[in-house]
């Protein structure tokens, strides 16, 4: 289900997460798990990967994450506050987790808007003992190019991160 470009990174990944003794999490939403589903598509991957939480809906992203409803309201759930938060709070809730990536945008085809065009992502990366790193990109194309790119994206960041 996983095409070459992301089975090759999701196994470096592992591979990186393995020597380095680190254990991963996901927090998405315009994903929907399509990254912890990357990484979990790989056999013997759960040594690596602790979970993933999909909190599509601001609901969910506040029970399961902890997301505060104030910045929700305030900023909207594509926002790189958003993002932040909903790294952390994987980070905070999912056991024994060192490392965790989070996504929230805006897939399309509709839901944009000037100020949030269709293919914003925002990411937030959080580690323990260091700052969460936060960054956007605006991606191309139709809903999956948009997901599959925002999938690439993380993958090599969590990688990067590695060193």
């Amino acid at each position: 289900m996983i095409d070459t470009e992301i089975e090759v990174l999701a196994l470096k990944l592992l591979e990186a997460s393995r020597a380095r003794g680190l254990k991963l999490g996901t927090a998405e939403s315009c994903t929907g798990g399509m990254i912890a589903g990357a990484l979990t598509a790989i056999a013997g991957s759960s040594d690596v990967v602790v979970g993933g939480l999909v909190t599509y809906s601001n609901d969910a992203k506040i029970a399961l994450l902890g997301v505060s409803p104030l910045v929700l309201e305030e900023v909207g759930a594509v926002s790189a506050e958003v993002a932040g938060a909903m790294a952390e709070g994987a980070l905070a809730r999912l056991p024994d987790v060192d490392l965790t990536i989070a996504v929230t945008g805006i897939a399309g085809p509709g839901g944009g808007s000037a100020e949030k065009p269709v293919g914003l992502v925002h990411f937030g990366l959080a580690l323990w003992g260091r700052e969460t790193a936060l960054w956007s990109h605006v991606f191309a194309g139709d809903r999956n190019a948009i997901r599959r790119a925002t999938v690439i994206c993380a993958l090599e960041a969590l990688l990067k991160t590695m060193g």
